[in-house]
């Protein structure tokens, strides 16, 4: 099992030389159609050494004691009986036996204590209460927990976002499947004009599957023109009060006729000279959206330091958008450009130099940190103008699987890597994600005390990621 923080050595599995998934269903006990459907598994007769499978077991576990009846259970754990019945396919609400494994859906996981750990600390990193710790545990001495004992812990609260850019029945699809897991679902994008004008996709079928599924639907606005940001777009609207004006008012006739929760900005490569600009803009459509009961959020650039050089960077003022949102979203991605040289896709500690300076800057409970759903295929030698293949965690593993290649986990970057050969003769180098590397990024949500998360992008098949994410927290619905 991978060692990591929490409860990770619970329910993440790699995959060791000559394992087969008859072998890894024996030991488990989780049949293998289950684990193919919780990995996304291409074909069930090839695995690759090093490959992370999430093992889909409960959360929790209660051993019927003596004298335990449904309600007294239900009690403990805070469940409704009918939730332990349903969970439990249970004839007989009256008839208990000790010694009976019942599952409670709780919302609780497991954790292991660790050297030095104190009942304090626990409670601080789940966001939860001593007190809560204690009642749910049955703690009779606080002073006498020890490194190694397992408790349960309330599953933090926390918000999630995602990006769909498909609209078609492929993106409805997604729809379907990603928004039960969603707080907000961005819609991206209604691109920007010239004057202030804006664009409108036909989104109508994604709305409302987000809708249905409590997922809050947020119109994305962009300066995207053809295939890139453009910086003489933002320009054009930002330096012009009056194409302000004009957007912000089509800004608002798209959120009323379109019943959308609210707006996400997501203007990049903004010309420098423009970022007061831009901190007026943001003002004016807060002034005006907000007190019509719509939430206004941007998309920031992953930013080390206040000063930070660069096209992509000096525009975004993380103070002005921390004070003038309801939240932001960190794009916390990309260090594995596509464009650029072979490197993890959110290598963990240089998210880690983001975080450190966004939560001087930024309220944490402002702050959802971008995660990646997709990894790149580069071809080697690197060679400077070539561009690496974007590809799924899904079909990245089925890649490795097929070339008999060893996946790599990284120590300091924390994520998934291999190399292969095709049938050209070309070597390639493959980063991408996986559930040790989301693990690892949803602990850095606990230790900073972030508001949540935010994907790019839900096309991206990973089945992985939302086991591991309902594994770790509850997902707060506003709709």
């Amino acid at each position: 099992m991978e060692p990591g923080k929490g409860d990770v050595s619970l329910y993440i599995y790699v995959v060791q030389p000559g394992d087969t998934l008859w072998q890894i269903s024996q030991r488990t006990g989780v049949s293998i159609s289950e684990l193919v459907t919780a990995n996304g598994i291409v074909n069930p007769n090839l695995l690759a050494a090093g490959q992370a499978l999430v093992i889909p077991v409960p959360d929790v576990i209660h051993t019927v004691q003596p004298g335990d009846t449904l309600w007294r259970i239900a009690q403990r754990y805070d469940v409704t009986i009918n939730e332990i019945i349903n969970a439990n396919n249970i004839q007989n609400a009256n008839v208990l036996f000790v010694g009976q494994r019942l599952i409670i859906p709780a919302p609780y996981t497991t954790h292991t204590i660790r050297p030095g750990e104190t009942l304090w600390q626990i409670a601080r990193l789940y966001k939860t209460t001593i007190q809560d710790i204690i009642r749910v545990n049955n703690i009779q001495n606080p002073s006498l927990i020890y490194a190694g004992q397992q408790i349960l812990v309330r599953k933090p609260v926390i918000e999630t976002n995602g990006y769909l850019t498909s609209f078609g029945t492929a993106g409805q699809n997604v729809a379907r499947n990603t928004s039960p897991y969603l707080t907000y679902f961005s819609i991206f994008s209604y691109g920007i004009a010239k004057g202030g004008g804006l664009s409108n996709p036909d989104d109508t079928a994604v709305r409302q599957i987000a809708r249905s599924n409590g997922a809050a639907p947020l119109m994305v606005i962009t300066n995207f023109e053809g295939r890139t940001f453009s910086p003489e777009l933002a320009r054009d609207v930002l330096s012009s009060r009056e194409a302000q004006e004009t957007l912000v008012s089509n800004i608002l006739q798209r959120l009323e006729s379109k019943n959308f929760a609210g707006l996400n900005i997501d203007f990049e490569y903004v010309p420098p000279d423009q970022r007061e600009n831009y901190n007026a803009f943001l003002q004016r459509v807060a002034d005006a959206i907000r007190p019509r009961g719509f939430l206004l959020s941007s998309a920031l650039a992953p930013k080390e330091t206040a000063g930070q050089i660069g096209l992509l960077y000096e525009a975004h003022d993380y103070p002005a958008h921390g004070r003038i949102n309801d939240f932001v979203v960190l794009m916390t991605y990309e260090w594995g450009y596509a464009a650029g040289p072979p490197w993890a896709i959110a290598p963990e500690n240089k998210v880690r130099d983001i975080l450190d300076y966004a939560i001087t800057a930024i309220p944490r409970e402002k702050i959802l940190m971008g995660v990646p759903t997709y990894g790149r295929d580069w071809r080697l030698p690197y060679q400077p103008g070539t561009v690496a293949r974007t590809i799924s965690p899904v079909e990245a593993v089925s890649i490795a699987a097929q070339r008999g290649s060893v996946i790599q986990f990284h120590p300091v970057y924390l994520s998934p890597y291999f190399y292969y050969t095709d049938d050209t003769g070309v070597n390639h180098e493959v980063w991408f994600e996986d559930a040790r590397s989301l693990q690892y990024k949803f602990n850095l949500v606990n230790e900073y005390g972030l508001k949540g998360i935010s994907y790019w992008e839900l096309s991206s098949p990973f089945p992985q990621n939302w086991l591991v994410l309902q594994h770790n927290f509850q997902i707060r619905k506003i709709i």
